[in-house]
């Protein structure tokens, strides 16, 4: 589980292939502190497993579903990527929480300047459209952002200069495309009000 409050930028220094999938060598500004075989970390959104690590350098396995659902699969070496390492119980929740688990790729559509904010427009896959609510959190590229409007599967948020500056939206131009994970807490809800549909509908069947 994640917070979307991004810890560090870095960049992809090796990509090799691997059983379908890919290995995916990721080199920091400096080291991360007590990095662990085996632990969890958001690259871009996605949960991964730290699979080696060596100075600025760490691996991560990429799975062939990961890199067909989320924007993994078109890095490229010396892309920038978004990190952030999995919560810990008591750590601060200032963000939302964020599974890492990419529900799709997004569009970046537009770049407004608003003085000292930047305001983007995103279009998310049609799928999501109904996780999309105004004051609502979202996933994109890892990043915990407010949706301060929507309309069908378009949304709009406004970026401050330091997530500008502290992540890689900063780099987004419109067109690129972006991993988009919609808020765990609003699909539960929305999964549990279809079982209990069903659930009507067969007892209605059943009278």
């Amino acid at each position: 589980m994640f917070t979307g409050i991004i810890e560090a930028t870095a960049t992809v220094a090796r990509l090799d292939p691997k059983g379908g999938g890919a290995r995916v060598t990721i080199e920091t500004t400096r080291p991360l502190p007590k990095l662990v075989l085996g632990e969890s970390i958001a690259v871009n959104g996605a949960c991964l497993t730290v699979t080696g690590f060596r100075g600025r350098r760490f691996t991560v396995d990429v799975s062939p579903e990961t890199l067909r659902r989320t924007t993994l699969g078109g890095l490229r070496p010396r892309d920038p990527v978004n990190l952030e390492r999995a919560l810990r119980m008591g750590d601060r929740l200032g963000g939302h929480l964020v599974q890492g688990h990419v529900d799709g790729t997004g569009t970046l559509e537009a770049i407004t300047p608003d003085r000292d904010w930047s305001l983007y427009r995103f279009r998310a896959p049609n799928a999501l459209a109904p996780y999309l609510v105004e004051k609502g959190s979202v996933a994109v590229d890892g990043v915990s952002l407010t949706v301060f409007a929507c309309r069908g599967g378009r949304f709009s948020v406004a970026l401050i200069p330091h997530t500008l500056a502290a992540t890689t939206l900063g780099r987004r131009r419109p067109g690129d495309a972006v991993n988009v994970e919609a808020d765990v807490l609003l699909k539960q809800i929305a999964a549990m009000l279809r079982s209990r549909r069903a659930a009507g509908l067969r007892r209605g069947q059943v009278r």
